[in-house]
């Protein structure tokens, strides 16, 4: 799978860029293509505390207590053990895609808000894909079927 980072708000598209950037707007030539850009455990068998702050928690809900029909929420932290949020180290923000296709993105800052989202999808089915940015530590994913 190939990974492109929009080299202006960091946003991450799977497979090929995109004409325009869906968060900023800017051309296709502002991608660049970046194999390594999303983090991966060491050995996902062991992880590490590092990698527990950091590989996004996803809880998906088939029923949606907000909008009753035809919605489920999606809800996703960062860190089984929760990512600090200070003015020096936090998350910048989550990215939500459905099928490898971007829906969303919920930005925080830091010591404002704790680093969890949610989404109401109007899909039935699929892959949720959750990637979220940190300041310090750049770019952790995790998967969920809906």
């Amino acid at each position: 799978m190939k990974t492109f980072v929009c080299t202006v708000c960091g946003h991450i598209e799977f497979d090929a860029a995109p004409a325009n950037c869906p968060i900023c707007g800017v051309p296709q030539d502002k991608f660049q293509e970046k194999s390594d850009a999303i983090k991966k455990p060491a050995d996902a068998s062991n992880l590490t505390e590092g990698d527990k702050k950091h590989i996004p928690v996803i809880l998906v809900e088939k029923k949606c207590g907000l909008i009753p029909d035809g919605c489920i929420d999606a809800h996703v932290k960062v860190g089984a053990i929760t990512h600090v949020m200070q003015e020096e180290h936090y998350i910048a923000f989550i990215d939500f895609y459905v099928d490898k296709k971007f829906v969303t993105r919920s930005y925080f800052r830091p010591a404002a808000v704790n680093p969890a989202a949610v989404v109401h999808l109007k899909v039935k089915s699929g892959t949720l894909t959750a990637i979220e940015n940190c300041n310090v530590h750049g770019y952790w994913m995790s998967e969920a079927k809906i």
